[in-house]
């Protein structure tokens, strides 16, 4: 058996099994919502960038956020979208092995971002008077720098444990990109190890930041209830509010792509939640940062009226 163990060259990514209209009207639609999240997170970004209003460190850190869900996006959808037009789906497999290192490269970045937004609405609310002490500059420069860090570093470790197994199974990817557990599948080798580190970082980078971030979201609740300003709790629970969407969206569908025991519709299931979470989840940040933010808003308002002078 071991004789027939090779290293694959290429893999072919299956997708959606649709017809061909079906297909080139998703190709349309997806483009749009694709262009949209570039647009609307780039928007984010350079407004933080230009406004002195919003250098501060909660916005320090949407302006990450944004980052993170352009980069995610752009590694993950373009290779959707030229699949759906595209009668060749094949992938090579070093640009196959490179997908999968930048997509959980930033998934994890962004997990870690958000419990660090998290922290920041927990300071914030609860030690107002203790603020600008505790998120120094200094303090947000380290939590991002260790994010990113820490990012790239486990997604690292998998792509290292996945590329010392060799593929003599079937060349094809059940998924719409080179996702790890899909491209795991196809391994002839021992995988239990791989399997092991998955769950391991699942807990490490899924359920333990989900903790401290309801512990949080916990404290944050109880004193905004302490708060006698109708307009300072209405202020608080906005803020609060469209960062807790941003987690719940991320780490719900992460965890159930991870640690939901599989499934006869499992692949299936993982295929629409990745889409989701490459498509749909870049695009709704913004969103629910934007529309719900009011800072951001005045911040739009007065690029566009510098910009018309």
């Amino acid at each position: 058996m071991k004789g027939n163990w090779s290293w694959a060259t290429e893999f072919v990514l299956l997708g959606f099994q649709l017809s061909a209209e079906t297909e080139v009207l998703l190709f349309w639609v997806f483009s749009l919502i694709y262009t949209f999240s570039l647009l609307a997170n780039g928007m984010i970004f350079v407004l933080i960038c230009l406004d002195q209003r919003l250098h501060t460190p909660m916005y320090f850190f949407l302006s990450h956020l944004a980052i993170i869900d352009i980069s995610y996006a752009s590694n993950n959808v373009p290779q959707m979208l030229a699949n759906l037009v595209t009668h060749n789906r094949a992938i090579s497999f070093v640009p196959c092995i490179m997908q999968t290192f930048l997509y959980l490269a930033f998934a994890h970045i962004e997990c870690l971002i958000l419990v660090a937004m998290s922290y920041d609405r927990y300071v914030a609310i609860c030690h107002p008077l203790q603020y600008t002490v505790i998120m120094s500059w200094t303090v947000c420069i380290v939590l991002a720098t260790t994010s990113w860090s820490c990012g790239f570093v486990l997604s690292l470790i998998h792509v290292l444990l996945l590329l010392r197994l060799p593929f003599c199974r079937s060349r094809d990817v059940n998924h719409l990109f080179c996702e790890l557990l899909s491209v795991l599948k196809l391994a002839c080798g021992d995988t239990w190890l791989n399997k092991m580190i998955i769950f391991a970082d699942c807990v490490l980078v899924l359920v333990g930041p989900l903790c401290l971030v309801l512990v949080s979201y916990t404290h944050i609740l109880w004193a905004i209830l302490k708060i006698q300003s109708g307009e300072g709790r209405r202020k608080a629970f906005s803020t609060c509010s469209s960062h807790l969407c941003v987690v719940g969206l991320f780490f719900g569908i992460a965890m159930v792509v991870y640690m939901v025991p599989d499934s006869s519709q499992r692949e299936e299931k993982e295929k629409l939640l990745s889409l989701f979470h490459s498509l749909f989840n870049p695009m709704l940040n913004p969103l629910i940062y934007s529309l719900k933010n009011a800072q951001v808003k005045d911040a739009l308002c007065r690029v566009l009226q510098v910009r018309s002078r």
